[in-house]
């Protein structure tokens, strides 16, 4: 097994594709489409798969060292909206392929009208696990 982070970034559906900004969304489709993923987290509990998952607040900024003796230097907080991501669930499955097929399913969402969405996921395994069906 190996562990994947599904990173949703705020990037939306592509163009042409169900791509209605959420604050558009009536408040049904808002619950329905937090009802699909609390869904298809609970079948990836089931299957022991599921390991976390987390929203994150739109607020945020960059931080680095600034230096021997010196505060910390910041910047934001503004992320370009292809920066910014909005959460994140963590898997473990037995396959790089299997992670490709959660992420698929997880874009499907629903949206706008209903429709899926078709959101961009990153699949990033963690560093230090196998990195199954990579011979």
């Amino acid at each position: 097994m190996a562990r994947y982070l599904l990173l949703k970034h705020y990037r939306g559906a592509p163009k042409g594709v169900n791509d209605h900004p959420m604050d558009t969304w009536t408040p049904d489709e808002v619950t329905a489409h937090v009802r699909y993923m609390e869904d298809f987290m609970d079948r990836l509990r089931e299957s022991g798969e599921f390991v976390a998952t987390g929203a994150l607040a739109e607020e945020g900024l960059w931080v680095r060292y600034g230096g021997e003796g010196k505060p910390p230097v910041t910047d934001g907080p503004f992320p370009e909206s292809k920066d910014l991501i909005a959460g994140g669930m963590v898997i473990d499955v037995e396959s790089r392929e299997r992670a490709i097929e959660l992420a698929a399913e997880l874009s499907a969402e629903p949206g706008k009208d209903g429709l899926p969405i078709h959101e961009w996921l990153e699949v990033r395994p963690f560093l230090g696990e196998d990195s199954p069906g990579e011979d």
